[in-house]
């Protein structure tokens, strides 16, 4: 059988998901064609320019207007500016016929089943047989669309649903119609992990599919349960957030963003297509609903929605929150609870469960209210809308931002404790999950040797989850193929001869233990093994090194100590660089100081595509001291040209500490020199990052890896160079640009990467530079202004310019 390979897609609509579906193909590399609808008359700016309804600026004003919006949009959704280039606009009039070169044609326009038949019968004459043909729709029957489009058609034809936005949410529905080839599914589903970094869920053509179903019942649910339990929204968004793995935007701000009038479209379509659902009356819309859907106020795109925007008559800003009672906004109330409380101490949330369901406060009967009530509705949606458990995981978790999914959370609490707290508040499981009891099986997922199972309820056993051999999943071997463990890290074997050192501080900061990880991962591995990963799986790499450790010894006057612990994280990073195995890092989400500093100091970097990444310590008042400035110093020099050139190269990389740039994805890291090209590669999807890494540490391995040699070798410009940086950072502060602390960061910062105050262009040694970055870095530690910098992150969790 051919092998079917994507080079080019057409994509019909270029609406925010439209638009935003094509920016991600062309993040992946793909040629993007987007077309639109021709206008049907001219807007002032065209009628002032004389131009006519057949200027092709004209025709193509919708599509190229979209698509602009798109790339302005924040956050950005494309990885590069540059990769916009592989896109080309259109329009369905004049380059329709253009479809036919394409591998894959997707439909993104309006949800309105006549207009998307419409479109198909027209892109059909168009169509080279055998194409892909899908449509993004979020709810319309699959088996609607292409009933009168001929075998052919129908054969290659299925739904593919992007969640918005499509860069970053992981969920990718497939929905097979009555004729699709079973091998078209297959090719998505595996198209859609690999290619697109997205979590492909096979879904039945049943209302809102998976995704919806569940999520806008979740919060259909609350909106319900908000006045029974006579909650405030920002009480509800206190429960429903970060405290259980869900995103920080919870409920209530999440519908904002979302928009209430699409939220509202979905579930009349769920309440009028399904009446069959035992929870019908849940998808009916409360009163407070239905007031604010007449008063327009859906959220974000009116500028008013549970939250609002205001400015108050002194100028200040402040966000108010509407009384559901009264519809009217208010000044917003903090939410505390007891039961929060209890769990403030308990850093894995799947461990939180038990905890926040015994609560004897109105929070605890919030949790059992909720999650009984999903747990009750979850398992009756099988096998309606899927066959495996997993799937509807899969789709909460991808779709949605959950930590857990349903049912991970139903056995988090206990598949039996779960049943006795549903029964108290009125509900009953699904026979299948009593059968499942029965027969011996206490939790719907298990994991052997590494790998994760899930119950199938036809065969009443466990099955192996499918997908998982391109996967490394640390949460299911770190107990197994522990080697090493201390309170900063665990070294896991991940086979091949490969170690993994896994953070598990807070937000995966760096400090003495995880220094202290690092070195005995280096020892093990030169010893007994071949390579090493530093990868985790938490939500970001590491923010950084421990500030709080630095300053209390700041305060305390221990430079001796700080030099020391300066020098060990200095040194800790050069062993990364000059071990005789080789090292790889795989950043990921927030890499930010010390975090980009030993990605840095990698002999490889496997950074996952939603990298962010950067040297921000000028942020807290001092500059980059794990090696950081040495090596943008270093990296400099490695592309310095003849004459001028060579300083504008060192100011580029100089800016890039000084403003504390941060990449916006992987792709943009390359532009700051932060990954360099050649070397370091780029991995869509996250959940292949730390196999992609292993495989990398051992080809290095395999083709007979040597311990490089120390440099001794990098040019510095001396005099040439900090007159430059002193002159600029001068006038910056003169013209009010910067602070005076500012300034005196600045030049120190200059020195280092100036390589001091040498009299003419010099080769000098890393550790020279070492030398100077960490001079630089304790003088600065020594300055006021630096510890009231460091103290207000650490309290404010952001930084403060004086």
């Amino acid at each position: 059988m051919k092998t079917r390979r994507i080079k080019k897609i057409a994509i019909i609509g270029s609406g925010i998901m439209g638009s935003g579906i094509a920016c991600h193909f062309a993040n992946i590399g793909v040629e993007v064609l987007l077309l639109d609808i021709v206008p049907k008359e001219l807007n002032d700016k065209e009628k002032a320019k004389g131009l006519t309804l057949e200027d092709k600026t004209v025709r193509n004003r919708l599509v190229n207007d979209a698509l602009m919006a798109a790339l302005k949009s924040k956050p950005s959704p494309i990885y590069n500016q540059k990769f916009a280039q592989r896109i080309t606009t259109g329009n369905l009039e004049d380059d329709i016929a253009k479809v036919a070169e394409v591998d894959w044609i997707m439909e993104v326009v309006v949800e309105r089943l006549d207009i998307k038949k419409m479109v198909f019968e027209n892109l059909e004459k168009h169509r080279t047989p055998g194409t892909l043909i899908t449509s993004n729709t979020s709810g319309i029957p699959i088996k609607f669309m292409s009933e009168s489009r001929s075998e052919e058609f129908q054969k290659h034809f299925c739904g593919t649903h992007f969640f918005n936005p499509a860069r970053y949410l992981k969920l990718f529905e497939i929905i097979p119609g009555p004729k699709t080839d079973p091998s078209v599914l297959e090719f998505l589903n595996g198209y859609g992990e690999q290619f697109l970094g997205k979590t492909s869920v096979i879904a039945k053509d049943t209302p809102a599919f998976i995704g919806n179903r569940v999520g806008i019942f979740s919060i259909q649910s609350l909106f319900h349960a908000v006045k029974d339990l006579e909650l405030t929204i920002e009480e509800v968004d206190k429960l429903s957030g970060p405290v259980i793995g869900r995103p920080k935007s919870a409920t209530f701000r999440t519908v904002d963003v979302v928009g209430l009038d699409t939220l509202v479209h979905v579930a009349n379509g769920i309440r009028e297509n399904c009446p069959n659902d035992e929870r019908l009356e849940l998808f009916e819309l409360p009163d407070f609903i239905t007031k604010m859907m007449e008063n327009n106020w859906f959220g974000s795109k009116t500028n008013q929605g549970f939250y609002k925007k205001s400015v108050n008559t002194d100028g200040t800003k402040e966000i108010l929150s509407l009384d559901l009672n009264t519809l009217e906004y208010r000044s917003a109330k903090r939410a505390k609870f007891a039961t929060l409380e209890l769990t403030k101490t308990i850093d894995k949330v799947v461990d939180r469960f038990k905890i926040l369901v015994s609560g004897k406060d109105k929070a605890g009967e919030f949790y059992r209210k909720s999650f009984t009530a999903l747990f009750a509705y979850v398992s009756n949606r099988i096998p309606e809308i899927t066959d495996d458990l997993y799937k509807i995981d899969d789709a909460m978790k991808a779709g949605f931002g959950w930590e857990h999914g349903p049912f991970q959370i139903w056995d988090a609490i206990g598949v039996e404790k779960g049943i006795e707290l549903m029964k108290a508040e009125g509900f009953e499981p699904a026979v299948w999950v009593t059968e499942m009891l029965a027969a011996g099986s206490t939790s719907f997922y298990i994991v052997k040797e590494g790998v994760s199972y899930a119950y199938k309820i036809p065969t009443k056993t466990h099955t192996k989850i499918p997908g998982q051999d391109s996967f490394i999943i640390l949460d299911n071997i770190r107990k197994t193929n522990e080697v090493f463990k201390n309170s900063g890290v665990v070294i896991e074997d991940i086979g091949d001869g490969i170690l993994n050192l896994e953070f598990q501080s807070k937000m995966n900061t760096i400090g003495g233990d995880v220094l202290a990880g690092l070195n005995k991962a280096i020892d093990l591995a030169e010893k007994d093994f071949s390579g090493l990963v530093v990868g985790n799986q938490g939500a970001n790499f590491s923010v950084g090194a421990n500030i709080g450790m630095i300053f209390m010894m700041a305060v305390e006057q221990e430079y001796d100590e700080l030099n020391m612990a300066i020098k060990y994280f200095q040194d800790s990073m050069m062993r990364m660089r000059y071990s005789s195995i080789p090292t790889v890092a795989a950043p990921h989400g927030m890499t930010l100081g010390g975090g980009c500093e030993l990605s840095l100091h990698a002999d490889k970097v496997v950074a996952a595509a939603e990298t962010y990444m950067g040297l921000v310590e000028f942020g807290v008042g001092v500059i980059p001291g794990g090696g950081g400035s040495k090596e943008m110093a270093l990296r400099a020099q490695d592309m310095f040209q003849k004459g001028d050139v060579q300083l504008n190269v060192l100011q580029e990389h100089f800016l890039t500490i000084g403003m504390a740039k941060v990449s916006t994805s992987a792709y943009e890291a390359f532009d700051l020199n932060l990954l360099q090209k050649g070397k370091d590669v780029v991995v869509v999807n996250k959940d292949r990052q730390i196999a992609v890494a292993k495989q990398h540490a051992k080809l290095m391995s395999d083709s007979g890896y040597t311990q490089p040699i120390k440099r001794t070798d990098i040019k510095v410009l001396g005099k040439q160079a900090l007159g430059m940086f002193l002159v600029g950072t001068d006038a910056m502060q003169d013209s009010n640009y910067i602070s005076e602390h500012d300034m005196k960061i600045a030049n120190k910062l200059a020195n280092v990467m100036a390589g001091g105050d040498l009299s003419e262009p010099t080769l000098v040694s890393e550790q020279y530079l070492l030398d100077l970055e960490r001079e630089a870095f304790l003088s600065l530690c020594t300055e006021r202004k630096t510890l009231e910098r460091i103290q207000h992150m650490l309290t404010k969790g952001k930084p403060l310019r004086n």
